[in-house]
């Protein structure tokens, strides 16, 4: 499979073939989906059109639902993606991970998606109440009404009654996205589009907006958008993919444990909300997640990298 694709081939050609395989793993991905829904739920393809669209009406739609989401993204973000690599990169290792991993500096990134949280409340809560013009009025109420519909799913996927449940959840909806998420925007497509525009700033933020709209939410856009970013930056500094991957899990993984912890009765706050924390608290964490942005940066670009993969690095 190595060599099939020219390593010198141009960016651009090489993210529209990189579209090409993410199509083709969602091609497969669903052709499982079927054959597991079909031969573990008994349910035929007219049901399984009746899941996707009402999965409250089947006994086991949750569960079902969440086969369904966990194998078309795993083919689409990750079995995809590393196909394409493998055919494009010499070494696929050497191209996401051109420095080792430094395991202190791992948990801050992860930590410091914890810190950040109450300044992104208020960017959270700035782009909820977000009203477009006049003239977009109807545009608007088909964002929301579409916002609501996958509020509702996302209720309805995200139910943990045990611990189990919660662990699983982690898995689906923390653990899996985060490793393709970051395969494809920061290990593919930012890396790419460096090469590509010259200009490591520039490929981050374009990335980033790429990250927020692919989720089809225009009134989360915008805080997506800013974590998009520090993945981004964070990976540009590290050249090491488990580090946006922990910072994405960890920015996932809090909001699945917080909700098994609120609809158990653990606690009282509504993890939903898009209420700002009170100003202080996002001051000071703006202020906090700055500094733990420039340590970070200043140990992360004194890892040396591998030389194999700095000669990877400068192909173009």
């Amino acid at each position: 499979m190595k060599g099939f694709i020219s390593p010198g081939l141009h960016p651009f050609y090489k993210l529209l073939l990189l579209l090409v395989f993410m199509l083709a793993g969602i091609c497969v991905g669903m052709f499982v989906v079927l054959l597991g829904l079909k031969f573990g739920y008994g349910l035929s393809l007219t049901d399984i059109t009746m899941l996707t669209q009402n999965p409250q009406a089947y006994p086991d739609g949750r569960s079902a639902m969440v086969f369904y989401q966990v194998i078309t993204h795993l083919f689409m973000f990750t079995i995809g993606p590393l196909v394409f690599l493998s055919a494009s990169e010499p070494s696929v290792k050497q191209y996401l991970f051109s420095k080792k991993n430094h395991v202190p500096l791992l948990v801050i990134s992860a930590l410091l998606l914890l810190v950040i949280m109450p300044a992104n409340s208020w960017l959270i809560n700035w782009n909820a109440k977000m009203h477009l013009p006049e003239a977009f009025e109807g545009m608007e109420l088909w964002m929301k009404q579409k916002e609501d519909q996958l509020g509702e799913l996302t209720r309805y996927l995200t139910q943990f009654n045990s611990v189990g449940q919660m662990l699983i959840g982690l898995v689906a909806f923390a653990l899996i996205p985060a490793i393709g998420e970051e395969l494809v925007f920061r290990g593919i497509i930012q890396k790419n589009l460096v090469r590509w525009l010259r200009n490591e700033h520039v490929a981050i933020w374009v990335t980033a907006i790429l990250f927020g709209a692919i989720h089809v939410q225009f009134f989360g856009f915008f805080p997506r958008v800013v974590l998009g970013a520090i993945f981004g930056y964070l990976y540009a500094w590290s050249r090491n993919l488990w580090v946006p991957i922990a910072g994405h899990f960890m920015n996932n993984g809090v909001t699945v444990f917080l909700l098994y912890l609120q609809q158990n009765k653990m606690i009282e706050a509504n993890v939903e909300s898009t209420d700002a924390m009170p100003w202080y608290f996002g001051l000071a964490s703006l202020a906090a997640s700055l500094m733990v942005l420039v340590y970070l940066q200043k140990h992360y670009k004194a890892i040396p990298e591998n030389p194999d993969a700095r000669l990877t690095e400068n192909r173009f």
